[in-house]
């Protein structure tokens, strides 16, 4: 298994590095971290590591499949996004230390994972995709300054990062790749500033908390094709857009949710019955389907078979069933007819030449 595919592995948000926010509070270390040499010869794994880097690969081709859906949805609905949308590079970072316990040893002995941030996924059509930052790529130093290394990366770098594009619209960067250092000029991209968060959990279910998209492995895997995927992420965004988690006074309870299943090794306690979630009232739920087939149009995916996905997963996972989509989600009636009146309105601005803004 190859470093750059592992590279994009799970635990991470897709932070995007968004201009002047870091995605940790800045902490100081204790001490200066020590580089970790990495080497050529394959290591002997133990049935414990071995494990722990299988179930790290599986969450990075799920984590890379959200990012490749979701990047036009961001990038294509800005205008759409109003103030909750950022100038962004478009690519996310982690080291070892991005890992915890047992996933923080397979991540530097079985990948060559260490102390210096390496990119783990680059957001298609982006300033960073743009340049030709690939993932895998170790970053070294922004704008003339050495990028710091250890546990505290991350929220070091994003303040660097932040201070850079508050004055200019590029980045300058560094990187090491393949052993040789590549001099990048990485424009900033305006897009919807909503992390995208995959949920470790086999629930069928998405959630949203204002700023961030949570879809669980479950929800995932009960999708057929890349735009099935698309209406979970767009209908996600639109209650995000809409208000609805703070309407709902949601917040605070999805919140929690999101922190929990993004984790390596989440409780799933916390999803015993709804988890504490309101059920989405008719109106908000029509609103965001409406809506969601907006953003999902803009992004290029089909909307034709919109209803027909939102009538299966309510068929084969209906409100009675705890903690799925369908239960935060009861009113389909009232959804199906807001998909059905928003395909036809689309469908008529598309043939009249109009604007595709709801």
């Amino acid at each position: 298994m190859s470093a750059n595919r592992f590279a994009a592995a799970f635990a991470t948000s897709i932070a995007l590095l968004l201009t002047g926010c870091a995605t940790q509070a800045p902490q100081q270390p204790g001490t200066v971290p020590r580089v970790v040499e990495r080497t050529p010869e394959a290591p002997v794994l133990n049935p414990q590591m071995a494990a722990a880097a299988d179930t790290l690969t599986k969450m990075a081709d799920l984590q890379n499949r959200l990012y490749k859906v979701a990047a036009p949805l961001l990038i294509q609905n800005a205008e759409l996004c109003k103030g909750q949308a950022r100038a962004l590079l478009g690519f996310t970072a982690k080291n070892r230390w991005s890992y915890p316990g047992d996933y923080n040893e397979a991540a530097h002995v079985a990948f060559g994972m260490d102390e210096r941030l390496q990119v783990t996924s680059v957001l298609a059509g982006s300033g960073a995709a743009k340049a030709g930052l690939q993932t895998g790529d170790v970053l070294l130093s922004a704008g003339g300054k050495p990028l710091p290394t250890g546990q505290h990366a991350l929220s070091q770098a994003g303040s660097i990062f932040g201070k850079i594009i508050a004055s200019q619209a590029t980045l300058p960067m560094t990187v090491e790749r393949h052993d040789s250092e590549r001099q990048l000029s990485i424009p900033v991209t305006r897009a919807c500033a909503f992390a995208i968060e995959l949920g470790n959990a086999d629930n069928v279910n998405a959630y949203a908390d204002g700023s961030r998209v949570l879809v669980t492995r479950g929800m995932i895997n009960f999708t057929r094709n890349d735009e099935e995927l698309a209406y979970v992420l767009a209908k996600t965004m639109a209650h995000n857009m809409l208000g609805h988690a703070a309407a709902q006074r949601n917040v605070s309870t999805i919140g929690s949710i999101i922190d929990n299943l993004k984790s390596v090794t989440p409780d799933t306690s916390m999803l015993i019955g709804s988890g504490g979630v309101k059920a989405m009232p008719p109106e908000m739920d029509a609103a965001a389907d409406r809506l969601s087939l907006y953003l999902a149009a803009r992004a290029g995916y089909g909307i034709d078979n919109a209803d027909n996905f939102w009538k299966r997963l309510n068929e084969t996972h209906p409100a009675t069933v705890l903690n799925g989509y369908s239960a935060n989600h009861p009113a389909i009636a009232a959804r199906l007819a807001a998909i059905e009146k928003a395909q036809a309105e689309i469908k008529a601005k598309r043939a009249a030449k109009k604007a595709m803004v709801p």
